[in-house]
C-alpha cells in the first residue's frame, strides 16, 4: 500500500469499453468544490478506443488523473489494482457510467471531520435516464438514516458503489476487493462486520444512470450470478452475526427466506450439493420452524433436489 496523503481524497473509476461516458464521470470528479484531489482510472482490458481516452484525459490532467492498463478480469480486481496505489486519506470509488455532484467531497469530508468516531459518510443518490431526467430520488434506501450496514445489508445492497466516501483506514482494514460477485455488497459486508460506523449526510451526492448496456451484472448470465451468489450468501451470513445481527431479527428472517429460495433455485438447475449448503443454512438462520422448508428438504431427499425445485417453481408461479 502507498503511503496516505492528509486530505488527499482518492476516486478509483474501473473502466471497460466506455469510451463516452468514462469522460462525465471524470468530469464529475474535476468538478468538485474540495480539493486536493486525485483520480485513478483502471482501464481493465478494454478492447476498443477507451485505453486511449483515458491516457489523453492523463495528459490533460498530468497532476490529477493517474492511469492503470491491466487484462480484463472484472470490476472488483480493476478497483482492488487502484485501491493499491491510491495516496488518499479518503477513498471514493465510482463506475465509469456514474457521476457525482460537485459538493460530494466538501460535504462528506466534512461530515467524518465532524465526526471521527465514523468511519464513512454517505448521502442521497438519485437515478437517472440517459438523458439525465430524474427517474427516482433517493435510489436504494440512500434517503435512510443508518448508524450501521447492518442488519439492512442482509436484506438488499441499500446504497450504490458511488454513495458512499470511506476513511483510507476502513478500506485498509477491510482488505482486498474480490473477484466473484457480487464484489461491491461482498466488501460492504466486511465493512459491516467490523461494525463500522456510519455518518449520513442529508443531501444529494451522487447519480446513478440506468441504461441499457449489457456490462451490468443483472443484464448478464442469470444461472453464473445464481452461482456467485452461493460464494457470497454464506459470507453475508458470516459477516452479520459478527456485525451484531441475531437471528430474531426481521432482517435475519428475510435473509432466511432468501437462502431457501436461492436453494430451490440451484436445485432446480442441479446444483444439489449447493442447494443443501443453502437450505441448511435457511434452516439455522430461521428462529421458528419452517414446515414448507422441512417439507422441500423431505422431498429433495427422496426425489432429488431436480425434481423438487421444478414442483417448487411450478408452485411459485401459481402464487
Amino acid at each position: 500500500m502507498s503511503e496516505i496523503i492528509p486530505n488527499l481524497v482518492s476516486t478509483i473509476i474501473p473502466v471497460y469499453n466506455r469510451p463516452q461516458m468514462i469522460r462525465k464521470a471524470v468530469e464529475s470528479v474535476l468538478a468538485q468544490s474540495y480539493r486536493p484531489i486525485e483520480i485513478i482510472l483502471v482501464d481493465d482490458g478494454s478492447n476498443d478506443e477507451t485505453p486511449t481516452v483515458l491516457d489523453q484525459l492523463a495528459f490533460d490532467y498530468p497532476d490529477t488523473i493517474r492511469v492503470i492498463h491491466k487484462e480484463n478480469e472484472g470490476p472488483g480486481l480493476a478497483r482492488e489494482a487502484g485501491r493499491l496505489i491510491a495516496l488518499g486519506e479518503f477513498i471514493q470509488y465510482l463506475d465509469s457510467d456514474d457521476w457525482l455532484l460537485p459538493k460530494k467531497f466538501e460535504v462528506q469530508v466534512q461530515a467524518l471531520r465532524d465526526h471521527p468516531e465514523c468511519g464513512i459518510a454517505y448521502g442521497i443518490s438519485r437515478l437517472v435516464d440517459e438523458k439525465g431526467a430524474t427517474l427516482k430520488e433517493p435510489s436504494k434506501w440512500t434517503g435512510c438514516q443508518y448508524d450501521y450496514l447492518f442488519p439492512a445489508l442482509l436484506v438488499d445492497r441499500w446504497w450504490h458503489t458511488h454513495t458512499p466516501l470511506y476513511r483510507r483506514s476502513i478500506s485498509d482494514a477491510v482488505g482486498a476487493w474480490p473477484k466473484r460477485r457480487p464484489e461491491d455488497w461482498d466488501l460492504e459486508a466486511r465493512m459491516g462486520a467490523l461494525r463500522v460506523k456510519l455518518i449520513y449526510c442529508d443531501t444529494t451526492v451522487s447519480c446513478h444512470l440506468e441504461h441499457s448496456s449489457n456490462h451490468r451484472v443483472t443484464r448478464g448470465n442469470k444461472e453464473a450470478y445464481l452461482r456467485d451468489e452461493t460464494w457470497f450468501l454464506p459470507r453475508l451470513y458470516l459477516c452479520a452475526v459478527k456485525g451484531g445481527v441475531t437471528h430474531e431479527a426481521p432482517e435475519m428472517r428475510h435473509f432466511s427466506r432468501w437462502l431457501f429460495m436461492r436453494a430451490r433455485h440451484l436445485g432446480a438447475l442441479g446444483e444439489d450439493d449447493t442447494a443443501w449448503e443453502l437450505l441448511k443454512l435457511a434452516e439455522k438462520c430461521s428462529s421458528k420452524p419452517d414446515i414448507f422448508m422441512k417439507l422441500v428438504g423431505f422431498s429433495a431427499g427422496i426425489i432429488g433436489w431436480k425434481s423438487t425445485g421444478k414442483v417448487c417453481s411450478i408452485r411459485d408461479k401459481l402464487r
